[in-house]
């Protein structure tokens, strides 16, 4: 045992403390005897603790123990943790009572299974960590900041660590006095195949054959089956014979299509037991003419828009909408995009997604053309098309419209749980979003009965209206003829000028119900019904039958996602004011350069779709009522230009047969073809721990100024990051926790001050597998945990003997025993009995007599009658007091007179000669206390009074100075 004092130069307050109670006793007069002797003797030992907690008093002992920390590798590449456990567990029952333990796992990062302890038993490994990655650093950091200096680490790992630096770590762990012992570990024996990695040219030129190089790594030899596509196009199938170890595989291949192409290769090998690295990415730049992809709503309604392009020499894809891909990387090889006349119902909003993200990302050109099908009655309102285009689907009440009266039944039964009845609702709020305050909504929800969530009433409080649909919960069973019945009744009490139902279900009604008198009572009122079935389960056949009988429109669809754009189109085309039917020549607005392509004129256009300019686009050519007949804009990296009447001639004959349309159709093109330079950006990706490291390098003349690049993954997620100057020409950025796949990179340069782009390129990298799941030499893993340690002094331990681990030296150490807390409270109660000794009003000096008695009566057995001498003066002596007290306290008009013949001879002898004898104190009247009490003047008529005279409160005075000395 021993003392320690963290701020032993501290303990020099003892001497002002010290010096400070011998000023205070001199000082203090108001207090004597033993309750004084108490009371100091309390102040005392409270500055004594108080001190001692300042300067960190501890006792000390001496403690000898071993600390082991293991570092258990619970990443991809190891065997299962209960193995793991298993062997800790084993070691733990090697160790003695005192010996400390603790365990931590990593995987990306680490995490404390259990602290130092004495704790023994196999451990539960139940941390969580991201088993994709092996982090060493890490797990050895955290082991390192639960040890002292001396203690010992033990890692449990195969050494194929991808994170960190473990050897730099290991060099901290020397210099802190801490060995690592080293347990190798098998990697897991799995049948596998990867795809190490996948080559390909950066650049390449039209028309060129080049070759493809694939590195395929196998733990076995067998049959697998090597695919590569380009561009979701499979390009080559081929059959290997894979051999144990690396694998070298040569593929032609011609560049057919200019812009950005992306390869994939995949791997198929029975057995395989991991498939996060059968698959590999790469890019090539395809250098040619531009090309465009046209998409057609209806077969053969394109002629006009694919001679225009042939006429110009610019090559281009012809695809129905249903086969547009719903890959980003797939449109980053065209330059512009021509939708002509496609309704939104026949896109899904992933496609939509991706198309709006094609322009705004990776800055390929949009061009809409119209027809019945388009615009706000094809239902792109409020769709990401729309935010692409220059021009909104509504007409924002530019217009008088006819009243409208809209009931919406949606079925809410069960099989509606998820995403359709969300959809639903969507697609109502997108519905009623277009429709005017005047207007008059109702919504039914149904399942076996009708339940009106909305009842029909003007749309004043969209808010109300909204909160309500919101609220459906799906739940029972399907019954149409109810809820259809209910919405027919209400919609009869609507005065509009055109009512509508719209009919949404995905099962089978439950009743038998004759629906022709309900579709007759319609046809007879002039109420319409569409009807919407949603996937396999729906009753096709009654809903097909009941749209035709109530001249509605029938919509079938195996994609959730368009629901709500076939809401917003039946809406759009109940007002039936968005075609506008009336010949006219367009006027001319901001047509900017396009401005000599009308020299010589403009034809006429007979119909267009009606639709309302946005803010900051530029409205080439106006109708007679406002309405842009041709508008343009920028949307983020890309183009856009809407065409609101058809290109087929049905609306606009004069146009087609004009022989200027092919150049001017050409112009619109290539009006949205990408703004960039023609020297791109070398972009290159290194993992680190998942996070990527990139590196841009500009291939010519760019890299001069500040850089914006915008990134594009293959889920359409954009990120706008700034890369950073490394070197001339040469930028450098990390992002964090990215996913492996292809991506694209717009990166736009900018000189100036205010950082407006001036130029950009469009680029691609890729994000590898982790090496987690790279099929490497298990040699490599084992060089490194040797090198481990030797560096710090550890042992290379046998993983069949895990009773090695605590035969180890002890760690000599001094414990020590924190009192701070016990100090403090023992100090805060003294201090309370140093309160309670100085300011109660207690008869202190009879119990200390009564303690001192007792003691001595228990030390002197022999002296009863000194002991009953003392106690009966003591009694005699609070009896003359109380006495005294009484006296004073009567009121000096009830108390006789005092006569000077009362007084004893020595004070008759003065007039004055009490009152001087009373303030002379003890010494004048002879009598001291006998027991260091308060000396009591006695009563002035007791023989014992000394001839003291006065009133009762000068004695009583007189007393008090005498006492107070």
């Amino acid at each position: 045992m021993g003392l320690h004092f963290d701020q032993p130069w501290l303990l020099l307050l003892i001497i002002p403390a010290a010096a400070w109670l011998f000023w205070a006793w001199k000082r203090t007069l108001r207090l004597s005897g033993p309750r004084k002797a108490a009371a100091f003797t309390l102040r005392a030992v409270i500055l004594l603790l108080l001190i001692s907690v300042a300067s960190g008093f501890a006792p000390t002992f001496r403690d000898d123990y071993r600390a082991v920390v293991f570092v258990a590798d619970r990443s991809a590449s190891v065997a299962d943790d209960a193995s793991i456990a298993g062997w800790i567990g084993e070691a733990l029952d090697g160790k003695e009572d005192g010996d400390r333990a603790g365990i931590v796992s990593f995987g990306r990062t680490a995490a404390v299974e259990r602290p130092l302890t004495t704790e023994g038993g196999a451990p539960a490994l139940r941390a969580g960590i991201d088993p994709v990655y092996s982090n060493i650093t890490d797990g050895l950091r955290l082991a390192a900041s639960l040890l002292p200096e001396g203690g010992r680490i033990v890692l449990l790992s195969d050494g194929r660590g991808n994170v960190g630096d473990a050897i730099r770590q290991s060099r901290l762990l020397r210099s802190q006095g801490i060995a690592v012992d080293v347990v190798p570990l098998a990697s897991r024996a799995a049948d596998d195949a990867a795809i190490e990695s996948l080559q390909t040219p950066a650049s390449v030129r039209l028309g060129e054959r080049f070759t493809i190089e694939l590195e395929v790594a196998s733990t076995a030899e067998r049959e697998a089956e090597l695919r590569l596509f380009e561009n979701e196009r499979e390009i080559a199938r081929e059959t290997v014979r894979l051999s144990s170890g690396v694998n070298r595989y040569l593929f032609q291949n011609i560049a057919g299509s200019a812009g950005f192409n992306r390869y994939r290769a995949e791997i198929y090998m029975p057995g395989d037991e991991r498939a996060q690295n059968d698959t590999a990415y790469g890019f090539s730049r395809v250098e040619g003419p531009p090309r465009v992809l046209v998409v057609e709503g209806e077969p053969g309604t394109s002629a006009n828009i694919v001679s225009a392009l042939e006429a110009s020499l610019i090559p281009y894809d012809l695809l129905p909408p249903e086969q547009l891909s719903v890959e980003l990387a797939d449109y980053a090889r065209y330059d512009a995009v021509v939708l002509n006349n496609v309704p939104a119902t026949r896109l899904s909003g992933t496609v939509m997604e991706r198309l709006a993200s094609a322009v705004g990302d990776l800055g390929i050109g949009l061009v809409a053309a119209g027809g019945a099908d388009s615009y706000g009655l094809g239902g792109y309102f409020e769709t990401p098309l729309e935010r692409a285009l220059p021009v909104y689907m509504d007409l924002k009440g530019r217009r008088q419209m006819p009243s409208l009266g809209l009931i919406l039944v949606i079925d809410r039964s069960g099989s509606m749980d998820g995403g359709k009845l969300e959809l639903a609702k969507e697609a109502a709020l997108r519905a009623i979003g277009l429709l005017r305050d005047s207007d008059t909504v109702g919504v039914v929800a149904f399942d076996d009965s009708p339940w009106w969530v909305v009842e029909p009433a003007k749309l004043a409080d969209r808010d109300a209206v909204a909160e309500a649909v919101q609220g459906i919960q799906p739940a029972g069973g399907t019954d149409i003829h109810p809820a259809v019945a209910a919405a027919l009744d209400r919609m009869l009490e609507i005065e509009a000028q055109r009512r509508h139902i719209i009919l949404l279900t995905d099962g089978m009604s439950a009743g038998n119900n004759d629906y022709n008198a309900l579709t007759a009572a319609m046809n007879e009122a002039g109420i319409t019904m569409s009807t919407v079935a949603v996937g396999m389960d729906a009753d096709t056949e009654l809903l097909k039958r009941l749209a035709d009988a109530a001249k509605g429109r029938y919509y079938y669809t195996a994609d959730q996602s368009t629901i709500p754009a076939i809401f917003s189109r039946e809406t759009a085309m109940m007002a039936r004011t968005y075609i506008v039917e009336n010949r006219f020549v367009p006027a001319i607005g901001q047509a900017g350069g396009w401005l000599p392509l009308f020299s010589a004129g403009v034809p006429a256009v007979d119909a267009y779709v009606a639709t309302t300019p946005k803010e900051t686009a530029e409205t080439v050519l106006l109708s007679p009522e406002g309405d842009p007949l041709l508008a343009r804009w920028s949307f983020g990296a890309g183009r856009s230009v809407a065409w609101t009447s058809d290109l087929t001639g049905k609306w606009s004959a004069d146009w087609t047969s004009w022989p200027q349309f092919p150049d001017m159709l050409a112009a619109w093109v290539k009006w949205t073809f990408p703004q960039f330079s023609t020297d791109p950006w070398l972009v290159k990706a290194r993992l680190e721990g998942g996070d990527a490291e990139l590196t841009i390098t500009a291939q010519g003349a760019a890299g001069t100024g500040n850089l914006t690049a915008s990134l594009a993954g293959e889920d359409g997620v954009t990120e706008t990051v700034r890369p950073v100057p490394v070197a001339p020409g040469e930028y450098a950025v990390r992002l964090q926790n990215v996913r492996p796949g292809a991506y694209f990179m717009r990166i736009s340069e900018s000189g100036d001050a205010d950082g407006a782009p001036s130029g950009g390129s469009l680029a691609g990298f890729v994000i590898p597998y982790s090496p987690e799941f790279r099929l490497a030499g298990e040699e490599d893993g084992r060089a490194l945990l040797e090198e481990i340690a030797q560096m710090t002094g550890g042992r290379m331990l046998s993983p069949e003997h895990p009773d090695e681990v605590f035969r180890i030296e002890r760690i000599a150490a001094r414990g020590k025993v924190d009192l701070t807390r016990g100090l403090l409270i023992a100090a805060l109660l003294l201090w309370l009995a140093d309160i309670a000794v100085r300011r109660l009003s207690l008869p202190w000096n009879r119990i200390a007599a009564a303690l001192a008695g007792r003691f001595a009566v228990r030390q002197r057995p022999g002296a009863d009658a000194a002991g009953a001498a003392a106690w009966s003066r003591l009694k005699e002596r609070t009896r003359s007091t109380g006495e005294f007290y009484a006296g004073g306290g009567i009121r000096p008009r009830d108390r006789k007179p005092r006569m000077a013949e009362d007084d004893p001879p020595n004070v008759r002898a003065g007039e004055t000669g009490g009152t001087d004898a009373a303030r002379a104190g003890p010494s004048a009247t002879g009598s001291t206390p006998s027991n260091g009490s308060h000396s009591v003047l006695p009563d002035a008529g007791s023989p014992d009074s000394g001839g003291a005279a006065g009133s009762p409160m000068e004695r009583l005075l007189a007393a008090k100075r005498r006492g107070s000395r």
